[in-house]
Parts: C-alpha cells; structure tokens; sequence
C-alpha cells in the first residue's frame, strides 16, 4: 500500500512506530495527506488526542500540520485555541499550519501578539498574517492599529510596524506614514515604517518624507537613503551588464570583506572565505561578465554599493536592521532579509541566476525573491539538518519525547522543509562528493537523485592553493620571533611564549573553525585535556569564535572548554585560545604546525576537526594542502579525501576517546618513515581535485546549462 493511500488512523500509526526521527518526519507527510482526504469531526478529534500526548511531542507536531490539512471549521478551532498553548512549539506549530487555511477572525490577535513577542514565531506568524492580508487586508491592519496603540516597548512597536508593511492597501498606508513622521517615535519603529514604505513604493506625502529623511544623518537617513533608492526605480533602469552571465551567491550569516578579517567569528566559516575567493574565481571563467555575492552588513555599506556598482566580482551588503546572531536566532530578520536582497539582486543590473547554498534564512528569502524576479535557482543540497538529527537520535540526545523543546531552539522541523522546497524549487541542485552520495540523500532526506540525474551535478568545493604555497615560503623563511615578517608568525611564537616554558618547543595540534555545537570544538579540547601522554605531546591550538563578543553558540562552547579545563586544570598550560584570525593567518598557522618554528614550535603537527558532521570540510582540505595529517568524522565529505592510515584517520567525532585516539594515531603517523611522501599525496589530493578554480569551472557550466534557452 501507497503510503499517500493510508487511512488517517493507519497514517498515524505510521509517524508513531517509525523508528527513527527521520522516518517520522517524512511520514507526517503522508500523515497531511490522509488528514485533507479523510477531514471531517473524526478526523479532528483523532489528531487532536495526538496532539495532547504527552510522551510523543513529536507526534504531537505531525498531528497539528494534519489539524491543517482538515478542510473542517473544528480544526481550524483547535489551531487558534493552541495559539495560546504553554507550550512554545505548539504555538508555532500552531501558527505554521494556520499559515495555509482561511482567515480566523478569532487568531489575528494572538499571531499579533506573537509577533510582537519576538523569536522564530515572528517569522511564522508573519507568514500567516501576510497570506491572510490577502484577502482581509482592512481587518488586519486595523488589529495591529491597534496593538501599535498598547505596546510601549520600541522593539515590540518595531515588529509590528514592520508586518504592518506587510499588509495591502490604505489604512496600512496611513500608519506606516504617521509613524514614519512622528518624531517622538523611537529609531527602530520609525526604520521599519521608512524601509516599507520605499518597498510599498508609496507616493504623495509618504514619498516626500523619504526624500526627506535621506538629506540627514544617522541610520535613520541611511535607512530613508536605501528607501529612496527603492522609490526612484533606479533599481529597473540599470540593465544589463553586456555578454556573459550575471551570477549571484550569497550568504547573510557573515560580515564579509575582501580581507577576511572577520573569518571563524559568529557564523563567518568556511563558507565565508570560499565565497569571496570563489567570486573572484567565478568572475575570472569565460562566459561569466558579473558575480555579485550578497552578504550581512550594515546601511551606509549598503548605501555605499548602490551608488558605487560595478562589474566583477562585487560584494553587496544586505542590512537585517538587526545585530548579528547565530543562524538559529536569525529568523524574524526574513522580510528585512528579502527587502535588502530584492534591492541587490535589482540594483546592479540583470541578474541570470542565483545559487543558494544552506536552507538558512537567507536563503528562503532569496528564494522567494527569485521567484518574484523570475531569476533561475541552483542549490547545494546537502543532508542538513537531517545528519545532525540522525546523530543525536543515534546518540539519544534527541527524542520524540522532547523533539519540540529541542525545536523551540534549533527549527528542526521546519529546515528539513525548507530544504525539500529549495531542492524542489530550484532549476539544478549541486551536491557534495561523498561515497554513499545517494544513499544517504534517499535515507537521511528521502530523495532519490537517480530520478533526475540531469538536474544534479557534484560540485567538490575547493581552496586557493596559492595561499597555500605563499603561507609556505613565510614559514620557511622565518628568522624567528621577533626578527620581521611576517606578522602571523611573530603572533604565533608570542601565544606559545606565553605558555609554561616546558610547553614551549612541542608540536601542535590544530583545530580551526566556528565555536559551535556542531563544529565540537569543545569535545577536541576534552579528547585531548582527558588523555595526559596526548597532553604531554603537543599543545592544542583552537582558532575560532569571537572571544570579546560571544554569541549564544560561542558562549556555550566557550563555557564547555572551561568546564573542561576546571575538570583537568593540568591542561590549561598547554591550551592556545586565540579566538578568531583571517584566512592568511590561518594558512600561516597551519605551514608552521607542519614545518615548525624555531624555538617555539616543534615540526610534524596535526590536524583535528571534531565537526558532529561536515558536509564537506574546506578547512581539512586547507590542512592537508599544508602537509597536516588530519583527523576528520566518519560520515560525510572527508570519507572523499581521506585516506585512511596515509593522510589521516576518519573517527567517531561524538566519542572524545576516538578523537584522542585518531590525535594520537597522527602523531605516530609523522613518526614513521615516508613522511614527505604521504605530504606529496595530500597536496596531490588537493591540487588535483579540490582547487577554486576547478569548482569555479564545474560551477559555469552548471550556470550555463540552468540559463540555457530550451530547445523547442
């Protein structure tokens, strides 16, 4: 039997009995199904009761998405009623699947008053406000009218005015425009009233008080400024770039600069330092005229690239109107996020296609402005967060029992979606090289790309080599601290001569990265604190992570490795905690693990990433181009490069024993005869498969064939 055939009991039974979290989540899909076939009284209270368990919040999530599909009053009713639920994840849900029914006259002041609280229900019940707009536009504007009226707190204010932004027609207007002007308003509520009113195109007065606003200072001119240029049209008038595609990427979770400077703080990883490179490869391909990468930044540099665009590569800044946060917190900055990337995509001139590349919020934003734009899709499909969930329901750090408290944080539920509908929604996924590729898509995310192998490509990522080989040639021609150039070097001998001087001259053990759960860059300083022969080997060197201003996910692994180092305080003379460096620092750090430094680090150093997963895993490939021996998870990309006992080991990265183990295995590695080599064969790995311009090179002819004309 089809499982888009079940009954809705036999649905139920399915989402309950499968045995893992995964296959529950895919099979609330059929769950959905059967709920919109069957409907009616029965079929309410059947889903209401599951709703209610209390051993399965899971089950109780599927059965609130199949309260949404029942084409039945009473559903509608439950779903309003678990608006005002205790439990936080019921209420999103709640308002998830309220999101795709009628209006209810009855929920508009609780999805109101969630939005005005703040948090991922922003987002939901934004979405669910903004449909419904659509068909009672007057009634809605008219509740926030009214909630604006009781709310005193400028950041609540703020959320409304910008939903209110949301809203059609006339009486929508009229508020935006009064709190625009009002100069006793706070800042914040008066830039989301100016930001939609250049995105409405209001004219008349509303216009005026733009043009205004722009001619003076401080963020609320620079918001009234990119207001203006949205009231202009300039955005439609600029055209085309000439011949060549016009390709645009981004990634809103980083600050970035030509310099890397903020690379391995907050959500600045891997990925940040790829895409700058990466453009720059890109722009270099024949057949590509223009990249533009879109990333995080602030007003006046949004400002600055309006009115400075150019051809090349161009970095184009999207301001969330919010401070920076981790990805998991970054949802309600969605409508801002799709104000900005409208104004980038439009704003440089014709834009042939844009690759999204993780289900984040930027992604989901852009995704829906290409849409509206008509601008073709490329995706990086990648088992995220599915891996993740799979490993902790192997460890059973995650349950059905407590998925929704777990989901009030991390938006599991809702990203498996979001990473079904971008795959769909795009005109070509790209996916990363691993040995069980299709296997573990068809498992973990339930897709069968043998379906469509023309619509797929592997696209291996890469790194610039020659940042390699210069970082290479500093360390070789270092004189010692102290003695000149270049300066990561000297910052690098003065971190170890701050060390207990029997610590001084030992190898090191790297591990560069973002301070996150799933980078586990706690659980490398616990694998290597917790064995004393590994601690008297070498010093750990951890490099990541905005020290002087943590985030919530920087903090907590901040706070793990103290919690560790309290545990082995004999630890503490050997841990090297920089924080954060650019990308040529890191380079520089990594030549020097391998090849050492006079008096202050001992050659033949190794490599360690403790990621819970790695799709793919720039930073060990920048390892290995150094001459590291590296030690890498078992699961995903690494299983494509590593080769096993000769470059590195592949380990169970959420056991810290195996991480200590796979450390260990690698210094016993650089003791054996063969050494350079097995560096040749690992630089050979890297030269011959996983450069930037050999991705770039994949990349174009992706482009190309997704803008291709069809033939008729």
């Amino acid at each position: 039997m089809s499982l888009n055939s079940l009954s809705l009991h036999d649905a139920l039974a399915k989402v309950r009995d499968a045995p893992f979290l995964l296959d529950a989540i895919r099979a609330s899909d059929a769950l959905i199904e059967a709920a919109g076939r069957d409907g009616g009284p029965y079929a309410v209270r059947l889903l209401t009761q599951a709703v209610q368990d209390p051993d399965d919040q899971l089950m109780a999530i599927a059965a609130v998405h199949g309260l949404g599909a029942v084409f039945d009053d009473g559903a509608g009713a439950v779903l309003s009623g678990l608006l005002s639920d205790r439990r936080t994840f019921l209420r999103e849900h709640a308002a998830w699947a309220l999101g795709s029914r009628v209006p209810r006259l009855d929920a508009i002041g609780r999805l109101i008053s969630g939005i005005a609280d703040g948090g991922f229900a922003t987002v939901i019940n934004q979405r669910a406000l903004r449909r419904w707009a659509q068909v009672t536009p007057d009634h809605i504007a008219l509740a926030l009218e009214g909630a604006l009226l009781g709310a005193d707190d400028a950041d609540r204010r703020a959320r409304l005015v910008e939903t209110m932004g949301l809203v059609p027609g006339p009486v929508a207007d009229a508020v935006l425009l009064r709190v625009a002007a009002d100069e006793k308003q706070a800042p914040r509520p008066r830039q989301a009233a100016v930001a939609a009113i250049g995105d409405r195109m209001m004219v008349g007065d509303a216009a005026e008080l733009v043009h205004r606003l722009a001619r003076g200072e401080g963020e609320l001119a620079g918001v009234a400024r990119l207001a203006a240029f949205d009231l202009s049209g300039l955005a439609d008038d600029r055209g085309s770039t000439g011949p060549g595609l016009a390709v645009a990427q981004l990634f809103l979770h980083a600050d970035l600069d030509r310099e890397l400077s903020r690379a391995g703080a907050g959500d600045n990883g891997g990925i940040a330092t790829m895409l700058v490179r990466l453009g720059d490869a890109l722009a270099a391909q024949p057949g590509i005229s223009r990249v533009l990468t879109l990333s995080r930044g602030s007003v006046e540099a949004a400002v600055d690239a309006l009115i400075h665009s150019c051809t090349g590569h161009v970095l184009s800044p999207v301001p969330l109107m919010a401070e920076p946060t981790d990805a998991a917190s970054a949802w309600p900055v969605s409508v801002a996020a799709e104000r900005g990337i409208r104004r980038a995509l439009t704003s440089h001139g014709r834009v042939d296609v844009l690759h999204l590349r993780m289900a984040d919020v930027g992604s989901m934003a852009a995704a829906a402005v290409a849409a509206r734009l008509g601008i073709p899709t490329v995706f990086t499909l990648a088992p995220d967060p599915h891996a993740v969930i799979h490993a902790l329901d192997m460890t059973g750090a995650l349950t059905r029992a407590g998925f929704g408290v777990v989901d009030e944080r991390e938006h599991y539920w809702f990203r498996t979606g979001l990473v079904a509908r971008l795959a769909a929604g795009a005109q070509h996924r790209a996916l990363f090289p691993r040995p069980d590729l299709r296997e573990q898509l068809r498992d973990l995310l339930g897709i069968d790309i043998e379906a469509d192998p023309g619509g797929c490509t592997v696209v291996p990522e890469g790194i610039d080599v020659a940042v390699s080989d210069r970082a290479r040639e500093q360390v070789v021609r270092f004189a010692g601290p102290g003695l000149g150039e270049p300066r990561a070097l000297n910052e690098l001998a003065e971190l170890v001569a701050a060390l207990p001087e029997h610590r001084r001259g030992l190898p090191l053990a790297v591990s560069v990265g973002r301070l996150h759960r799933v980078k586990g860059m706690a659980t490398v300083v616990e694998a290597w604190a917790a064995d004393p022969a590994l601690r008297d080997r070498c010093n750990l060197l951890i490099v990541g992570g905005d020290l002087n201003r943590p985030s919530v996910d920087e903090r907590d692994q901040l706070d793990r490795i103290a919690g560790v180092i309290a545990q082995h305080p004999d630890a503490a003379g050997g841990l090297l905690l920089p924080g954060h460096r650019p990308n040529d620092v890191i380079a520089a750090w990594l030549a020097a693990a391998h090849l050492g430094l006079p008096g202050s680090v001992a050659a033949g150093g190794v490599y360690v990433c403790g990621s819970l997963k790695e799709e793919f895993g720039l930073a060990l490939i920048e390892a290995l181009a150094a001459g590291l021996p590296v030690v890498a998870p078992d699961g995903g990309g690494p299983a494509t490069y590593v080769e096993e006992g000769v470059t590195g080991f592949l380990v169970d990265t959420r056991a810290p024993r195996a991480v200590a183990g796979g450390i260990a295995a690698a210094f016993e590695l650089q003791g054996k005869p063969g050494a350079d080599e097995r560096v040749a064969r690992a630089r050979a790995t890297v030269t011959d498969r996983f450069t930037l311009q050999a991705m770039a090179g994949t990349l174009a002819e992706v482009y190309a064939g997704v803008t291709a004309p069809v033939a008729g």
